[in-house]
């Protein structure tokens, strides 16, 4: 199963976030690990779903960059 997830840059350090999955979030240091930490939040986050008989969302967002002029 694959899901988009949003990584923003911040100052001192990224945060990311799964569209599809309300409330899953991380944070850390460095892109990779935020990554690594989104892996295992949306792990975690299904595996909370399917404890508590609710429904997995399917993934359904996309991404993607363009280009425009400047």
């Amino acid at each position: 199963m694959k899901y988009t997830i949003v990584i923003e840059k911040a100052t001192n350090n990224y945060s990311a976030y799964a569209p599809d999955l309300p409330g899953c979030v991380a944070a850390a240091d460095t892109h990779y690990e935020v990554i690594e930490l989104m892996r295992e939040a949306i792990e975690f986050h299904l595996e909370g779903l399917r404890r508590d008989g609710d429904p997995v969302p399917p993934s359904q967002t996309t991404a993607t960059q363009i280009e425009v002029a400047t």
